[in-house]
């Protein structure tokens, strides 16, 4: 199969059909993938096989000169990537992994909290994105979890069977086995509900909650990878981890009217000054808020 267009539609059916991918991801990677053919003199799979890191770079810098941020020129090469990958399988190489190459970096500081409504998508895309229904039900409860209880991913997947039926609070077990109460509301519950009956694992109090494809326990990485895929769709950055949504849990009971006591005990944090950081981060939201919003810093 050759020329443009015959490469972008077996492009769309292999994520769309094949992987299984969201609508949001298949236009994106579908773009990324029209704008590198319209740089090549011709296109077929081994012209875009044969791309390597220098390729990717002069690509990149393309985009860059367009005004690409760093967090879009990630999700853009991580598109990349995918699309020659694709490529060296569909021309028969040998060695299919795609070229090596770092994405740009993006500045580190005070934990940024995603906004509610951004958490919702991320927990929306994740199920989405998922190769089976019953998984993507499984990593949006998770995620909801993690912004809806304010729980570390190791506290989340650490629940067996035995909190079920889920009620309106949930009993952690966090670090140095401490427990604590936290509220769930509806929407959590109702993820979580939706995950159990689709899971095709029998789930016993003993059992862990939440299961791997196979069966085991689910595993860290495995809900990392999902939020990293499905940020890159959304546009967010690499700060959007799953821990930021135990960040933005704070962050937004905190601006709600929560107190430092209050929240201590919610996180499940053994000193006051744990939570203190998170004083810090309101006051950087809301100077965000104030720079987006006062005329002055508008004109």
């Amino acid at each position: 199969m050759s020329g443009r267009a015959d490469l972008l539609e077996a492009w769309h059916g292999h994520l769309a059909q094949g992987r299984r991918r969201s609508p949001h991801t298949v236009r994106a990677y579908v773009a990324t993938a029209a704008r590198l053919l319209d740089t090549l003199e011709d296109a077929n799979w081994m012209i875009v096989a044969r791309l390597d890191a220098a390729g990717l770079r002069r690509q990149l810098a393309l985009r860059r000169a367009e005004g690409l941020a760093n967090t879009s020129a990630a999700r853009e090469l991580s598109a990349l990537k995918a699309f020659i990958g694709f490529a060296r399988e569909q021309a028969g190489m040998p060695d299919t992994a795609p070229p090596r190459m770092r994405g740009p970096r993006t500045k580190k500081g005070i934990p940024r909290p995603v906004t509610p409504d951004e958490a919702v998508n991320l927990a929306a895309t994740v199920h989405e994105d998922a190769a089976e229904e019953w998984i993507g039900a499984r990593d949006r409860a998770v995620l909801l979890l993690l912004y809806g209880a304010g729980m570390r991913i190791a506290e989340a997947l650490s629940l067996t069977g035995g909190a079920l039926p889920l009620n309106e609070k949930i009993t952690v077990t966090g670090k140095g086995n401490k427990q604590r109460v936290v509220p769930l509301l509806p929407l959590v519950r109702d993820a979580v509900a939706d995950y159990v009956g689709k899971c095709p694992w029998p789930i016993t109090r003993e059992t862990p909650l939440f299961r791997g494809a196979r069966g085991g326990a689910l595993s860290q990485g495995m809900v990392q990878k999902a939020m990293a895929r499905a940020r890159i769709v959304l546009g967010l950055p690499a700060s959007a981890t799953p821990h930021a949504l135990r960040h933005s849990f704070a962050t937004h009971l905190l601006g709600a009217g929560a107190d430092l006591r209050s929240l201590q005990e919610l996180l499940g944090h053994a000193s006051l000054g744990s939570t203190q950081i998170y004083t810090k981060v309101d006051a950087a939201t809301l100077l965000d808020v104030y720079r987006d919003a006062h005329p002055r810093e508008r004109t």
